[in-house]
């Protein structure tokens, strides 16, 4: 007698033979195998997720903690007006070593041009240090040391540097640097720049904008274009207010080879 689906009551179909059963997936993947706890452990293994730091420089070579490696890399920047430090104009090691604890860590500045404050940086990547008195006491050093290597630094770097000079039909005659570097405004606090702008301006009255530490723009202002100042002011403020780094929104004047601010 054999069972017939169309007639017969679905419950009393009768067991399959184990050869109709269907067969185990051998295409699946087998489960992870437990850890074996007596296996050496791997060194270069994650843990909790992380990796080890791969090597590099040690901390006391590095160059917050060694002259001999920050003194080719530090590099003065420009700063807006009121902006606190340590001054290090003659700053003397032993006087730094009298300093409190909180003195030390404030960033070293210096007086700038018309107003303006020189701070100190050792460039990293992707971001900076600025110099504190810690750094210099570390490195045994005065204040008047740190400047003339920054400076000097700075000299270097301008000297390949490019400069873009641009003049329209009206003969409105514009320099500038634009980098993208972070050093371009702080080519005001060198001679060598000052004597580049007095030249390729010549004919008119020097004006210079510094909005932020990635420009620095200077236009020559002529008795028979006035308009053309309030243009470039507002050039400048414009520039200063979409900065992530401003420097000041004012004018300042190229006379000879002193810098002042314009009155607003």
């Amino acid at each position: 007698m054999t069972w017939d689906p169309e007639i017969d009551d679905p419950t009393t179909r009768p067991p399959r033979p184990r050869d109709e059963e269907a067969a185990p997936d051998t295409t699946a993947e087998p489960p992870p195998a437990p850890p074996d706890l007596f296996a050496p452990i791997d060194p270069n293994a994650p843990v909790s997720g992380h990796r080890p730091p791969p090597e590099g420089t040690a901390v006391v070579d590095r160059p917050e903690n060694d002259w001999s490696k920050a003194e080719g890399l530090v590099m003065p920047v420009l700063r807006s007006a009121g902006t606190v430090g340590l001054a290090t104009d003659g700053l003397a090691p032993e006087a730094l070593a009298e300093e409190t604890d909180a003195g030390r860590r404030q960033p070293l500045v210096s007086d700038g041009p018309g107003g303006l404050v020189v701070a100190f940086a050792l460039p990293s990547t992707g971001f900076e240090v600025l110099v504190t008195g810690e750094h210099l006491l570390g490195w045994g050093l005065g204040g008047d040391a740190l400047r003339a290597a920054a400076f000097a630094n700075l000299e270097r770097w301008s000297t390949a540097a490019a400069w873009t000079t641009e003049e329209d039909e009206h003969a409105r005659r514009i320099v500038s640097s634009a980098s993208g570097d972070g050093w371009d405004a702080g080519r005001i606090l060198l001679g060598s720049a000052r004597d580049k702008l007095r030249s390729e301006l010549a004919g008119g009255r020097v004006v210079v904008g510094l909005p932020d530490r990635d420009l620095l723009v200077a236009a020559r202002i002529t008795a028979d274009d006035p308009d053309f100042e309030a243009l470039f002011a507002t050039f400048v403020v414009d520039q200063a207010d979409a900065s992530d780094e401003p420097i000041d929104r004012r004018l300042f004047e190229l006379s000879g080879d002193t810098l002042s601010p314009l009155p607003v």
